[in-house]
């Protein structure tokens, strides 16, 4: 399955960014605490080159604890400071502040240092679709302003937005590359909802996700679908027929639905019903490889 996206307005939002850089001091860059490597989108690095930078991993509540850790010392070791947040909740919003008067402390001594009086720093925030973003904006301004949404694509404008005295906060749409140069990063935006589903084969995603449960968190995988053993990838279609059966996931005839067994495991992954996942550890990836 070939996974491509890249609306219109997409390509508009990366000139926008680029045009706008020169009047933010930091950038945070929200990604996907349990893909947040596959969640970076590799254009924002080239855009931004060496503006001062904080990694937001949002959704940390729905991440593996001791993966979002890891990934926290990945960002770090890079010299790159990464929070883990909870947008929905609010969780960790003061930290947001915080982190951001201490990246940029040496910029404002020195505008100090100048005469030149104190301001709200002033934060762009960038990530790809379906990242949190605006729930992050509302919950930093403690107000319902930026537009909301289940689905990937909501914010289409960017948008100046005050929060308290402290910060500036400038929205963009989410963006995604052009080409996935690996259609395995295609396939973890997939199942965490950074595409739409309407443009995916949910067959081949559950596939590929069943695939992953089991090398990753097996005993998970086996008390959910009361699995006494894995079969080996060959046999993947009798975990369909065992789930199908299981579920009720059939048609005339106790036929098996394969259909409605991928939009059950693809929900019930998205749902947390496996517990916190996250897709992807540093050890997977070379450092510096990006």
């Amino acid at each position: 399955m070939t996974i491509q996206w890249f609306p219109g307005h997409m390509a508009k939002a990366r000139r926008e960014v680029t045009e706008k850089l020169k009047l933010v001091d930091i950038i945070f860059e929200l990604v996907d605490a349990r893909i947040p490597y596959s969640s970076r989108n590799p254009m924002i690095d080239e855009i931004i080159q060496h503006k001062p930078r904080l990694v937001l991993l949002n959704k940390a509540d729905m991440a593996d604890p001791s993966a979002t850790k890891e990934w926290i010392s990945y960002f770090a070791d890079k010299g790159i400071k990464a929070l883990a947040i909870n947008s929905q909740a609010g969780e960790g919003m003061k930290n947001i502040v915080q982190a951001s008067h201490e990246i940029l402390k040496e910029k404002f001594d020195r505008l100090k240092a100048k005469g030149v009086n104190p301001r709200a720093i002033r934060a762009m925030i960038v990530g790809i679709p379906n990242a949190g973003k605006s729930t992050l904006i509302n919950r930093l301004a403690k107000k319902n302003i930026a537009k909301t949404g289940n689905t990937p694509g909501v914010t289409k404008a960017q948008q100046w937005i005050k929060v308290g005295k402290e910060m500036e906060l400038l929205d963009t749409p989410g963006i995604l590359w052009p080409k996935f140069e690996d259609q395995e990063v295609g396939m973890k935006l997939a199942i965490t909802g950074a595409i739409k589903d309407t443009l995916l084969n949910l067959q081949d995603l559950t596939v590929y996700s069943l695939r992953f449960l089991e090398q990753a968190y097996p005993e998970r995988l086996k008390e959910r679908y009361k699995l006494e053993a894995l079969p080996d990838d060959e046999n993947v279609v009798d975990m369909f027929d065992h789930i199908g059966e299981l579920r009720g996931c059939l048609m005339a005839g106790g036929i098996v639905n394969y259909d409605k067994v991928s939009e059950l495991v693809i929900r019930e992954i998205r749902s947390e019903k496996f517990g916190r996942i996250t897709f992807e550890r540093p050890i997977d990836f070379l450092i510096g490889s990006e």
